[in-house]
């Protein structure tokens, strides 16, 4: 009885070790409780600032979210080309300085609802001992074109050496899964509403 209680006690610190050790960290995110999510039919996904050392990050993350909106059913998403057009039309220079009024316009050029704009702020290969993995950091907002305010935000980390690689050099996730799994799981607090 002794040996068994001793057994299940050293399962329990196993299994809390490997749960300390989980790639994804928990979002912090913020939903606008007066919006009616089924109201949005159309979004765009405008050019994400990118915060980090590798050129093309900002570009790869939003493809990503776009892939990841269409195959959530939740809605049509302008395409990028007609983003830049509208851009370029109203004179936008930086949507890091998107007033609510191009908000607004952004949205009636794009007969889109709302608007994704964001940030990758990380982007790539973390050491941690003698181990390196992929880690990603975005930031996404959702901003309603119809009153130029955000009505959901989140950001999110995923990557790092997980207990298993870091002790038994399990495979790591690549960093294009790293940033799909990324993704789909910052989308999926949007589908909750």
């Amino acid at each position: 009885m002794v040996l068994l209680k001793k057994s299940f006690f050293v399962l329990m610190i196993f299994m809390l070790f490997i749960i300390s050790g989980c790639r994804g960290s928990m979002p912090v995110y913020h939903i606008s409780e007066d919006i009616d999510f089924s109201f949005y039919k159309k979004m765009a996904v405008l050019p994400l600032d990118n915060l980090t050392s590798e050129k093309y990050a900002g570009e790869i993350v939003r493809q990503v979210v776009i892939s990841e909106l269409l195959a959530s059913g939740l809605v049509d998403v302008a395409l990028p080309g007609d983003v830049k057009s509208a851009f370029n039309n109203i004179g936008i220079k930086s949507v890091s300085a998107l007033t609510s009024d191009q908000i607004r316009a952004l949205g009636k050029a794009l007969k889109a609802e709302a608007l994704i704009l964001g940030a990758v702020e990380e982007y790539g290969e973390v050491k941690t001992g003698n181990v390196s993995a992929p880690q990603v950091t975005i930031s996404l907002m959702m901003a309603d074109t119809g009153s130029g305010s955000i009505v959901w935000s989140i950001t999110k980390t995923r990557g790092g050496a997980g207990f298993m690689a870091r002790h038994f050099g399990a495979r790591q996730e690549t960093i294009s899964e790293t940033v799909l799994m990324l993704v789909r799981e910052a989308i999926r607090t949007l589908a909750e509403y």
